[in-house]
């Protein structure tokens, strides 16, 4: 059994191969990555992975029984073509199993919408593709809060149109061992899972940077339309309009839902205090 990651060179990518490595199932790994060179330091075979090259990926996918499928980030529409690419070139190279790194969020009503439904429009052609299939959808990284944290103490404050809302973050590392044991294990064929760890509100969250970093940071709850211009000035129009819909949908509820981490993983998601206890 051989299993492929696409986009080893990202982040998540690059988490779920080292999880995959460190879970010793004797299955060997091969990255697949746009730019391999950025792939190097993994210590695992990498081979090119460009979405938008279907021989290149039919030629990676050789050899190769299970895939990993991280989400591309460009428009939805284009997205939704790039993962059909990566679907059809595994189908013909005979990949037998598919797992999809897909994402939680509003389905409707907000601006990261679009993006949430170019994911289930993968979700749906994973399905159909005749091939062993599983899902994760991703809770929301909290390790951004973390990089963020100069910026926030400048401001003296995290600011988003969230309010009260809860939601299910969860970090790479912990979305790498649950993805390690979905491609690994037949139990979880044709499931679909929400990946992530205990909601927090904003508050908690400020709460535990606090006491992590000794800073004296608030929460300051904004509407949503300042909130978009605000983020729009700071990440440009596409990425501005996608972290506003993001925070809609917390406020919203739409990120507070019950996780299956256990379920996937073997065990429970790392808790938030063992998760800051170890950035002290």
């Amino acid at each position: 059994m051989t299993i492929a990651v696409t986009a080893a060179s990202g982040q998540l990518g690059a988490a779920i191969a080292r999880a995959l490595v460190a879970l010793d199932s004797g299955a060997p790994v091969i990255g697949l990555a746009r730019s391999p060179e950025k792939a190097a330091g993994l210590g695992i075979e990498i081979r090119p992975g460009d979405y938008d090259d279907p021989d290149q990926l039919r030629a990676s996918l050789d050899g190769v029984d299970r895939l990993l499928l991280v989400s591309g980030m460009a428009a939805p529409d284009v997205r939704i073509g790039q993962h059909r690419n990566v679907i059809n070139a595994a189908r013909e190279a005979g990949v037998k199993k598919i797992v999809y790194t897909s994402v939680q969020g509003a389905e409707s009503g907000t601006s990261f919408s679009p993006i949430i439904q170019s994911n289930r429009q993968t979700e749906a052609d994973i399905r159909e593709s005749g091939l062993d299939w599983a899902v994760g959808r991703n809770g929301i990284y909290i390790e951004p809060d973390v990089d963020y944290l100069e910026s926030y103490k400048k401001l003296g404050a995290i600011m988003n149109s969230a309010g009260t809302g809860r939601c299910g973050y969860t970090s790479r590392p912990e979305l790498g061992i649950a993805y390690a044991h979905m491609l690994t294990e037949a139990k979880h064929d044709g499931q679909t899972y929400l990946l992530h760890g205990e909601p927090l509100t904003q508050t908690e969250l400020v709460g535990y940077l606090n006491r992590t970093f000794g800073t004296d940071l608030t929460y300051r709850a904004m509407a949503q339309d300042a909130f978009l211009g605000f983020e729009i000035s700071e990440l440009g129009e596409f990425l501005g309009t996608v972290i506003a819909g993001i925070y809609q949908g917390i406020h919203d509820g739409a990120l507070d839902q019950p996780s299956d981490f256990e379920a996937a993983a073997g065990r429970p998601h790392q808790s938030w205090d063992d998760y800051f206890s170890a950035l002290a």
